[in-house]
Order: C-alpha cells, then sequence, then structure tokens
C-alpha cells in the first residue's frame, strides 16, 4: 500500500487520461466515466457480506491511482478467487485503501442497513487518513448513500451507483478488497470456532451451515437477532433436521 506522503495522479484528472489503450478501453465493464465527472480525488466504496448468516460486514474504499490500474477489475462476484487475489495484489501495491468493519454485534444493534452504513463511514475515515489530499467524491455502490467525514469533519458528497462495481473502476476495485477481506477474516473464524465449515460457505446459509447450527447452536459470530438467522432456525425446526 502506498504511504499517505506519495504523490498520487488521481483518476478524475482529465490529462491522465491520456494513456495507451488497453483490454480495458476495448472489452466492457467497469471504466473511468463516474470518476472523471469530478475535479480532485475520488474513492469507491463497496461491501461483502450483508447476506451471510454469520461474521461481520466488510466495506472497503479504494482510491486508485490512475498510472496504474490493474487489467481486469470487475466487480468481485464476478470473478474466481484466484483472480480476486491477484487483482487485490495490484490494488494494494497501487492505491490508497481505507477497510471497515461492521462486527455482528453491530448488526444485532443498528440492523444490516446501519451496519453496513457503519462499515463504509470506517472505511472512508480510514481511507482519509492515509491520502495527501481530501476527498472531492465518494462513489458508492447501491443506491443508499452513507454520511461520510474524514479526520477534518468536512462531509463528502457521495454520489451511489446501482450495481456500480461493475460500471465504476474505483468500486470495482473496492469490491474486490471487500471481499477479499471477508473472505480471510471468515477463514480465520473457522479456527476459532470449528465445525462450522466457515472456510467453505464464508457464513451464508447453505444447508451445511444449516445443520451446523442445529448440531452445534449459534458461535459468537453469528448474527443473533438478525431477522433472517431467526427465521432459518424457526424454518429448519419445524422441517426437521436437514
Amino acid at each position: 500500500m502506498q504511504e499517505s506522503g506519495q504523490k498520487f495522479h488521481m483518476l478524475s484528472t482529465a490529462k491522465d487520461m491520456q494513456r495507451k489503450p488497453n483490454n480495458r478501453d476495448t472489452v466492457k465493464g467497469p471504466d473511468d466515466s463516474f470518476e472523471r465527472q469530478y475535479d480532485g480525488s475520488v474513492c469507491g466504496i463497496d461491501e461483502a457480506g450483508r447476506g451471510p448468516l454469520a461474521g461481520p460486514v466488510v466495506a472497503a474504499a479504494v482510491m486508485l491511482n490512475c498510472a496504474h490500474i490493474p487489467d481486469g477489475l470487475n466487480d468481485s462476484k464476478l470473478l474466481s478467487q484466484s483472480a480476486r487475489e491477484y487483482l487485490l495484489n495490484g490494488i494494494v501495491e497501487n492505491a490508497i485503501i481505507g477497510i471497515g468493519i461492521a462486527e455482528p454485534h453491530d448488526i444485532d444493534q443498528y440492523n444490516i442497513l446501519g451496519a453496513t452504513m457503519i462499515a463504509m463511514q470506517r472505511a472512508f475515515y480510514e481511507l482519509s487518513t492515509r491520502s495527501p489530499v481530501p476527498m472531492s467524491a465518494a462513489l458508492v455502490d447501491g443506491n443508499r448513500a452513507p454520511s461520510l467525514t474524514g479526520p477534518a469533519c468536512i462531509q463528502t458528497p457521495v454520489q451511489t451507483i446501482i450495481k456500480g462495481d461493475q460500471k465504476s473502476l474505483s468500486i470495482a476495485a473496492a469490491s474486490i478488497v471487500a471481499k477479499v477481506t471477508r473472505d480471510r477474516l471468515m477463514a480465520e473464524a473457522a479456527q476459532r470456532f470449528p465445525g462450522y465449515g466457515f472456510e467453505t460457505h464464508k457464513g451464508y446459509a447453505t444447508a451445511a451451515h444449516r445443520a451446523s447450527i442445529k448440531t452445534l447452536g449459534p458461535c459468537p459470530i453469528h448474527r443473533l437477532t438478525w431477522a433472517p438467522f431467526q427465521t432459518r432456525l424457526l424454518s429448519e425446526t419445524k422441517r426437521g433436521p436437514v
């Protein structure tokens, strides 16, 4: 990851966009058209982990260096695990990154939407502490805009983009960072809480995961008060063993 003291040329700087054509320019996928709407520095924000029955919601905020954008950035859900891991290396080496985590207790307290907004706020704040310049805008995947402020307590404009991880390079990068980070956290959780298979299903409501909950009961990273969790447990109880 680049140190905050280094100079970055941001995506929104028009003269920096005069670069050699490559696959990103000819193959349909995310591009920098949203970033170039703004003067100054722009970051993309996305999350991973809203749907599972267990584990945190992880958000990432990424400000790309347009001179060194990894080829192949896209919605993390459209990429293989090996592709995500490979692309993450290029993002970490050339971009400024902030990561925010909302734990299961945050989800229980604030609900999944509130916890997602908190994770995004934490990611943006961390990015802001590492960036040598303030953000002119933040591009956020989805249709809900978090309130974003950095260390200077200045409100940053937010543009929400539905399916933004398939349209904006910055959001696509953030989706990869968030996904890989969360997957690694769930692999660590599998070591702390054996028997649930977190390393495989990452906390999602697979048949194997539901069966392990019925056998072992919930563990500390299960989202106990989240409606989908309670619905699954009640549903499985009525139907009998999986």
